[in-house]
């Protein structure tokens, strides 16, 4: 009989959402309590704290549709701001050993999201989430040397990276060198710092690009601090995030010692997308909004903007899935990797398709 109870509420949970469509269970459910909403994740803010003057770092208890991340993943974070919702991509800073969601934030002074995030978010604040993702991430079995290497708030996955080799009470040579401009914008540092006294294969050196003194290392990545922080780096897998000087800096001499393959990257700006304007032709169409508009050549989100719509998106360089549309008919052409496709009635990112020819879609 005790068996019987589940399936039937099971199946007394299809017929109400059955009943409630067409906006399903989750919309009435979210009505009374966001948290409670069973098909979609939402997390609950529990503690805000400051670590530098423009940063947040936001505690979060994820629904209980969240399964968890691995360490380096990244997920989609959706606040609505002035009726819109408004998605973009951060990295969990927790380990994947633990339950809980953190993220820290830094506020881009052209940021919508982020701004908004730093400024109005507080305990008790509900945010939208989606499932992790991402191919950032530590091999398994772990290899015995780990170089963990990043500048600014790209600190994130790493250090999630850091926190779940020192949870598995990781035994190879780990280094952690990370960049920041000086003492007042290092994030995370006194736990670092009590990372390194628990992990004995830890080191943990602070490069500061701009302060001269207070860092282990002083000014701006080179070879040489690459073999002052890990010696070993050749033998080592290592793992990069932050700004893109950074980034170029450091595949550069990965790329000069013939040790591309062992260079594992995270990077969340926009990737130089390919697009022909002088040769565009045919129209574009917005069918529900009733705009139509001559081709440009450029991605449909930046034609759509220019056209005075404001369609729902993102991170723009096809990450976050926010700007999802239908296309009814036509062709268009990925941005990022050229391939083009003809399918009626099919999901585009706005953000990186490109017309060619006449395009309509169902917005």
């Amino acid at each position: 009989m005790t068996a019987l109870v589940p399936r039937r509420a099971r199946r007394l949970a299809s017929l109400a959402e059955a009943l409630l469509t067409p906006h399903g269970m989750d919309r009435y459910l979210e009505l009374v309590d966001p948290m409670l909403v069973r098909h979609e994740i939402r997390g609950l803010v529990t503690d805000v704290r400051r670590q530098t003057s423009d940063t947040v770092t936001l505690t979060i208890r994820p629904s209980r549709a969240w399964r968890g991340h691995v360490a380096g993943q990244y997920v989609r974070v959706t606040v609505e701001i002035d009726g819109v919702r408004r998605t973009r991509c951060y990295s969990p800073a927790g380990s994947e050993h633990d339950g809980s969601l953190e993220l820290t934030i830094k506020a881009d002074p052209q940021g919508l999201v982020s701004r908004h995030l730093n400024r109005t978010v507080t305990v008790g604040s509900v945010l939208g989430l989606s499932t992790p993702d991402g191919e950032f991430t530590l091999p398994s079995p772990r290899p015995r040397r780990i170089l963990l290497l990043s500048g600014g708030s790209g600190i994130t996955p790493v250090l999630s990276m850091l926190r779940t080799l020192a949870d598995e009470k990781y035994e190879g040579d780990l280094a952690f060198l990370h960049y920041t401009n000086g003492a007042e914008d290092a994030l995370y540092r006194a736990e670092l710092a009590d990372l390194a006294r628990r992990l004995p294969g830890l080191r943990v050196i602070h490069a500061f690009t701009h302060a001269k003194t207070g860092g282990d290392l002083h000014g701006f990545f080179s070879k040489e601090h690459l073999a002052e922080a890990a010696p070993w780096y050749p033998d080592a897998e290592t793992f990069l995030c932050g700004p893109k000087p950074l980034m170029d800096s450091v595949r550069e001499v990965f790329e000069a010692d013939g040790l591309g393959a062992h260079l594992h990257t995270e990077e969340f700006t926009p990737p130089a997308l390919t697009f022909d304007t002088e040769n565009a032709e045919g129209q574009v169409r917005f069918a529900r909004s009733g705009r139509e508009f001559a081709n440009s050549g450029k991605p449909l989100l930046e034609q759509a903007e220019e056209a005075g719509l404001s369609p729902e998106h993102g991170c723009r360089m096809g990450i976050c899935f926010s700007c999802t549309q239908i296309k009814t008919s036509g062709c268009v052409r990925n941005a990022k990797t050229g391939e083009t496709s003809s399918e009626e009635n099919e999901e585009i990112q706005l953000c990186i398709s490109v017309p060619v020819g006449d395009v309509e879609i169902n917005a």
